[in-house]
C-alpha cells in the first residue's frame, strides 16, 4: 500500500474525529470505514483482525451510548468552542498518558474553557457538570472509541 492511500486513510480518520465532535456528522462510522478501506486495500491478517477488533469496539460504544439518556448539549451549555477545547484536551491526553489520559484531557479541556470564559473555578466547574451530564459523557465515549480505533489502525500500520 502506498504512503498516499494511508495518508488518504489517515485523513479520513481525522475527518472522523473531527465528526465526533459536530452533531449531525457520523464520526465513529467514518473511523470505522477507513479501517474497512485499509483492511480491503491491504488484505493480510493483521489488518482484518484490527478491523473485527474495531468492529466489536464500535458495537460496544454503541450499546453503552444507546444507555445513557440523549444529548442535550445546547441546553445543557455546550458550544462548539467547548467541544473544540474538550477535543483537543482528549487528543492529547490520549497520547501523552498513553491511553487513560483521553478523559483527564477532555474534561481539562473543557474547564480550560469554561474556566476562560468564565473566569472563576466555581462557575467553571459547575459548567462542566451540567455538561457532562447533558451528553459530554456520550460524546466522550464515541471521541474515546475513535482515538482507540485510530490508534489501533496506526499502530498496526507503523510495526504491522
Amino acid at each position: 500500500m502506498g504512503a498516499s492511500d494511508l495518508l488518504l486513510i489517515g485523513l479520513v480518520m481525522v475527518f472522523g474525529l473531527c465528526g465526533v465532535l459536530v452533531p449531525g456528522v457520523p464520526g465513529s462510522w467514518l473511523v470505522w470505514a477507513a479501517v474497512l478501506w485499509w483492511a480491503l486495500k491491504e488484505p493480510q491478517a493483521v489488518s482484518w483482525w484490527v478491523l473485527v477488533g474495531t468492529t466489536g469496539v464500535l458495537f460496544l460504544s454503541q450499546v453503552v451510548r444507546w444507555q445513557l439518556p440523549p444529548r442535550r448539549l445546547r441546553a445543557g451549555g455546550a458550544t462548539p468552542r467547548m467541544a473544540v477545547y474538550a477535543g483537543v484536551g482528549a487528543l492529547l491526553g490520549f497520547f501523552l498518558l498513553p491511553v487513560l489520559g483521553a478523559f483527564p484531557g477532555f474534561v481539562g479541556g473543557a474547564y480550560l474553557h469554561e474556566r476562560l470564559r468564565l473566569g472563576r473555578h466555581r462557575e467553571a466547574v459547575a459548567a462542566v457538570r451540567r455538561v457532562m451530564r447533558a451528553g459530554g459523557t456520550s460524546v466522550f465515549i464515541e471521541l474515546f472509541t475513535c482515538l482507540l480505533i485510530t490508534g489501533a489502525w496506526l499502530g498496526a500500520t507503523l510495526w504491522g
